[in-house]
């Protein structure tokens, strides 16, 4: 037996159903595009930005975080069952593609999908899979939701649509298998199965309800299509573009199109940002991944990544479809963004640690977005003194602490060797040192046993002494976008004199800057390059450097380390640049056993430095019911046990509760320095003891100290 009649030429209502769909199809597509037109036009309106560039990376960006769901799988099981609906959901868009063609117009030569043998073997199978992926999506958000995921009635009425989506599709295949039969059915193992459980409906009511799980599935794709731009499930079609749009080279810069002067003065309004920041707000997913890794919100600060994108969403909406086609937002009546709708406490909070853009599975850009409205802070003097002091400190003398120049280099003193001069004679390895290994007393030991280090490794290397000025990392985190020019411009006039090889650095905040940041001036299409005398160097870490030593029989070990040790991913070194190996390498090599902590690599939890943060003052001794929550976001009940850590106290107390581990690693000086400070107030002193990679390595080989 076969199906009598096409479910599109039977008459409803008395209209033929070839122009009902017609009628149905253009009131869909025009809901539909009169929303994407509007939105587009908003995006045009916004400053320019270049984002069509590396065509064959970005096709790849779509490959692994679209087709692939990369992201989406580092919470591994509601990623598995976010991978089966997404690739359902493809199949359907493309099967009911196909039908709608073809009921639009019935006269082309082309059957419908759900006709063709091994498309509806496919259809069944997704189904299944689909549906129980569906289920357990929604007793997960009912009754196990992750923290900070974002409960709202659209969400499920999302999931509703989905389900209906996939339940006319296999009610139309089982009714059509009791149509056409059971010995045509059972030619397919599809089709056998649909029979077996729809086989007790009459043939007559199956055709009929064939026919109609046919309508009813074009008229639910057809709704889902005009709803979703106007829904909080835009992402499902904006998330695509975000991810192809993403920054592929960079990760680590902050560099913006637009005048040095458009730029500083940041971004307050809609349209003062880029289209590619107000983007952002389109693919948000608000799935809170992002709040779920954010220390800053773990800790208690007035931060939540996912309602930044929110707020800026809601201005975005409110502001710029009122102000329609006017040039600009001013006058349109809104409220204000920073102030209001986003305090300057969140925007002050962040530690610019990458985690919240690491674990984005669309690949939005937070910290621009905050960076961008700190701009606006700076330049309207919304900085609390202590900052402001900092950043007077670093315009005057170079630095964060406030020292002379000829100081800079006071560190050198005890030496048994001497440093060289870069500035007056050529090496093969500039060493950019940084403030805090250069001023600091903390952390001045450790830099003399990294010269050690380098000396024993018979390292030509050299110093910029008072020639070198603040690299500008997190004075451009902060927002003064100006003194980040000013000390880049001083540092590249310095180093383009010298004469050097390569550049290595032992601070991973200077080491993004200089690598990703500092670069763009050489003209040079190698970004991990930047200039001196008009050619390009390479810019190590000492980590990667050490590692390269070792590796080449150039560092040597008279012993070997046989205690266990833990090691801290420092942020600027492995989520900004993907160094993870190298360290863990020079680790092995001297002997030790790590232990790893539960939250490493790109999981690894910030120290609290980032972003300007080590010079704001910290968060006082607070519970937790003193302390407000970001605009939208409900802290978990773990969060109202007791007085929130800073991360720093966070992640020592992971490090102490490792069996048998006493030392802790790290790899960058402000680490250090935060980490000593949060080992005296958790009251782990004696239990745990911080040191730098290059403490371990002098131990290894055995110099003999002269301080």
């Amino acid at each position: 037996m076969i199906i009598e009649m096409d479910p599109i030429t039977i008459n409803i209502f008395g209209v033929p159903g070839y122009i009902l769909l017609w009628i149905i199809t253009l009131i869909a597509f025009g809901l539909f595009g009169n929303r994407i037109i509007a939105l587009i036009k908003l995006l045009l309106r916004a400053r320019p930005e270049n984002r069509f560039d590396n065509i064959g990376k970005r096709i790849r960006y779509l490959i692994t975080f679209v087709l692939g769901q990369r992201r989406l799988l580092h919470e591994y099981v509601i990623g598995v069952a976010h991978f089966l609906i997404f690739w359902g959901f493809m199949l359907f868009a493309g099967t009911f593609g196909w039908n709608l063609l073809k009921g639009l117009f019935p006269f082309l030569p082309i059957p419908y999908a759900d006709e063709i043998g091994i498309i509806r073997i496919f259809l069944v199978v997704f189904s299944l899979l689909v549906l129980v992926s569906l289920v357990f999506a929604v007793i997960r958000r009912i009754f196990f939701p992750p923290p900070h995921l974002q409960q709202t009635w659209d969400a499920f009425v999302i999931l509703i649509l989905i389900s209906l989506v996939v339940l006319t599709t296999l009610f139309g295949i089982g009714f059509r298998a009791v149509t056409v039969g059971p010995v045509e059915a059972s030619l397919n193992p599809a089709d056998n199965l649909l029979y077996l459980v729809f086989s007790g409906v009459p043939i007559d009511s199956a055709q009929g309800w064939h026919h109609m799980m046919f309508w009813m599935h074009l008229l639910v794709v057809l709704g889902f299509l005009a709803y979703l731009p106007y829904s909080k499930h835009l992402h499902l079609l904006a998330s695509p573009f975000s991810v192809f749009f993403a920054n592929v080279d960079r990760a680590g810069s902050l560099d913006v199109p637009g005048s040095k002067d458009e730029t500083s003065a940041g971004a307050s309004r809609w349209d003062e940002f880029t289209w590619r920041q107000l983007f952002n707000t389109f693919a948000c997913a608000e799935c809170g991944r992002c709040d779920r890794v954010c220390p800053a919100l773990t800790s208690g600060y007035e931060l939540s990544p996912r309602m930044i994108v929110h707020h800026l969403k809601e201005h975005l909406m409110e502001a710029g479809l009122r102000s329609k086609d006017d040039k600009t937002s001013e006058g349109d009546g809104s409220s204000p963004l920073i102030g209001k709708t986003v305090s300057e406490a969140e925007l002050w909070a962040c530690t610019t640690c990458y985690a919240c853009m690491e674990r984005c599975p669309v690949l939005n850009e937070h910290i621009p977005l905050i960076v961008n409205m700190r701009r606006y802070l700076v330049a309207q003097g919304s900085v609390d003194t202590t900052l402001q002091d900092v950043l007077t400190k670093m315009s005057r003398y170079g630095n964060s602490l406030g020292q002379s120049d000829r100081m800079r280099a006071k560190w050198t003193q005890g030496l048994d060797f001497k440093i060289k001069d870069v500035r007056k004679e050529p090496v093969e390895y500039l060493w950019f040192v940084g403030d805090y290994a250069s001023y600091d007393p903390r952390i001045q030991n450790i830099t003399r046993t990294t010269a050690k280090v380098f000396q024993k490794a018979g390292l030509d290397f050299g110093i910029l002494f008072e020639g070198e000025r603040n690299s500008g990392n997190d004075v451009r985190r902060i927002g003064e976008e100006g003194l980040f020019e000013s000390l880049k411009e001083k540092n590249l006039q310095v180093i383009g004199k010298a004469q050097f090889k390569k550049i290595v650095t032992t601070d991973p905040h200077t080491y993004n800057t200089l690598k990703n940041e500092y670069g763009l001036n050489g003209g040079s299409n190698d970004n991990d390059r930047i200039p001196s005398n008009g050619k390009s160097v390479q810019v190590l870490h000492y980590t990667e450097l050490f590692d390269q030593l070792i590796r080449e029989g150039k560092l040597r070990f008279d012993r070997k380390l046989s205690y266990a040790v833990t090691y801290h991913d420092p942020c600027y070194l492995g989520r900004y640049n993907g160094i993870y190996d190298a360290p863990r390498r020079v680790l092995k090599a001297i002997g030790t056993r790590l232990v790893e902590m539960p939250r490493n690599r790109s999981r690894s939890y910030c120290c609290g430095a980032g972003g300007g943060r080590i010079w704001m003052s910290e968060l006082s001794e607070r519970t937790p019911s003193e302390i407000p929550s970001p605009k939208g976001v409900l802290r978990t009940e773990e969060d109202q046990t007791g007085v929130i850590e800073r991360p720093a106290e966070n992640r020592i107390r992971e490090a102490v509760s490792l069996q048998g581990v006493q030392t802790l690693v790290a790899s960058c000086p402000k680490d250090i320095v935060m980490f000593q400070d949060a080992l005296k107030t958790t009251g782990n002193e004696g239990k745990l003891s911080i040191k730098d990679i290059s403490d371990l390595l002098y131990e290894a080989i055995e110099i003999v100290s002269n301080d």
